[in-house]
């Protein structure tokens, strides 16, 4: 596996920026336009936050959190189970620093619901993409933002590190949907802090360019452009200071972390070699999320590895799990460490998974195929009940056979933990009909934790 060629997902969708961070828009109206909308409702003043770790492609469940010992070996695979520190609870073998940790996590195995569609719009909405309102549906982060707005001046609420997924017309894993295009991630470079520090721009071409907007937002007011240009004036000091804010260039400036925390979080920015732009295994990001709710950002949501693992060519599920977990295992467990040493274990939580599972049987190219009817999730910190499992999958992980949790559930338990009530929020969408950030008749917060 040493090949450079860049290799898309099965369903031909290039990801030839997957983990490369959205670029910053420097050369317009385009951050102020981001930045102007309504006034967010709700408790600004909440310190919660949420990491949200998405391994897009398809996790495989039975080779990571839902190992079957006593299945036939074309289901079972390639890996044995440990033991961890929960007694009864056993995860895959090259996990072990997870699994020494699971007294702090929570395991779901029995996640349902899910899509065969390659996107991250079910894990950053919890709904389908299907029969949406007009706008679409907002992702996690852009409700948060909209509802509770900025915790820290220049700071903004939401910020993406997720690459841009073009599935089923959802342009973004971010999409702020029928809530504005001013509640969506902000996106920095994928070099961050050289992004943010203006390296090479003088102030005096941001007066020019602000001189620049003025003059845009008279046009706006000639031609009765309300939609596309209104606010650009209220929020170009904002976007600027956004864009010269210390504190969140500092934070995505991981040359002034520690180099010895960098290492236990793994950096790892050429792991696995083969994958090019497809997936590379950045544990850097890890670090750069705990920094960043650390500078006030409420919800970070960022895309690890590449787990679409049919087979040859591109290498068996094993073969490629070989390199995943481990890289994984380090940075997972480093930053549950790392939040609980500073103190933020009982703020933060924590949520890794995919769009959906792996067929339990091994295909004839060494791979396994997609498998929407049941997934795993691992969650932490968020002052959650920890050290257990919560459902069951039947002796194949095909589906589950005790407590079925659905993504929304998981979403309504996000909302929770960052002190929204799902019961009772809403949020307008563009025909101004109030919405539920959840369906939250059929669905509430996990009980168990």
């Amino acid at each position: 596996m040493t090949t450079n060629k860049k290799i898309p997902f099965c369903d031909g969708i290039d990801r030839r920026n997957f983990l490369q961070i959205g670029s910053l828009a420097m050369g317009g109206a385009a951050l102020p336009q981001l930045l102007a909308a309504e006034s967010a409702t709700g408790n600004g003043r909440s310190s919660k936050s949420v990491i949200m770790i998405f391994l897009s492609g398809g996790p495989p469940h039975q080779d990571m959190f839902d190992l079957k010992p006593d299945a036939p070996v074309e289901i079972r695979g390639e890996f044995k189970p440990v033991s961890t520190r929960v007694p009864g609870i056993q995860i895959c073998e090259h996990l072990p620093l997870i699994a020494d940790r699971m007294n702090e996590m929570v395991l779901i195995r029995s996640v349902v619901g899910a899509k065969d569609r390659h996107a991250a719009f079910q894990c950053m909405t919890g709904r389908h993409s299907d029969n949406q309102p007009v706008g679409g549906w907002p992702s996690f982060g852009s409700a948060v933002s909209k509802l509770q707005g900025t915790a820290v001046r220049g700071v903004p609420p939401f910020v993406g590190l997720s690459p841009n997924m073009k599935t089923g017309g959802w342009k973004d894993p971010g999409q702020a949907g029928f809530v504005g295009p001013a509640h969506a991630p902000f996106l920095p470079n994928a070099d961050g802090a050289r992004s943010l520090a203006l390296q090479g721009i003088g102030i005096e071409q941001f007066q020019d360019r602000r001189r620049l907007l003025g003059k845009l937002d008279a046009y706006k007011k000639l031609v009765n452009r309300v939609t596309e240009l209104e606010g650009v004036d209220a929020f170009t000091d904002q976007a600027l200071g956004i864009l010269t804010n210390s504190q969140l260039a500092d934070a995505l400036d991981l040359e002034k972390e520690d180099p010895a925390l960098r290492d236990r979080y793994g950096r790892g920015s050429d792991l696995p070699a083969g994958y090019g732009d497809a997936g590379p295994l950045q544990n850097d990001y890890f670090l750069a999320a705990r920094r960043l709710v650390e500078a006030g950002v409420r919800v970070v949501t960022l895309a690890y590895g590449r787990w679409d693992w049919h087979g040859r060519p591109h290498g068996t599920n094993f073969e490629n799990a070989r390199d995943h977990l481990p890289a994984l295992d380090q940075g997972v467990s480093t930053l549950m460490d790392d939040l609980k040493d500073r103190g933020m274990d009982k703020d933060v939580t924590v949520l890794v998974w995919g769009e959906f599972g792996r067929t339990p049987r091994v295909n004839a190219k060494g791979g396994r195929d997609h498998w929407p009817r049941v997934g795993s999730a691992l969650m932490f910190g968020g002052g959650m009940r920890t050290g257990q499992v919560i459902g069951a999958t039947n002796p194949h992980a095909e589906h589950a056979i005790d407590r079925p949790v659905h993504f929304q559930e998981i979403h309504a338990t996000l909302y929770r933990n960052m002190g929204i009530d799902i019961n009772r929020a809403t949020i307008k969408d563009l025909s101004g009909r109030p919405r539920y950030l959840v369906e939250h008749d059929h669905y509430q917060p996990l009980p168990e934790v």
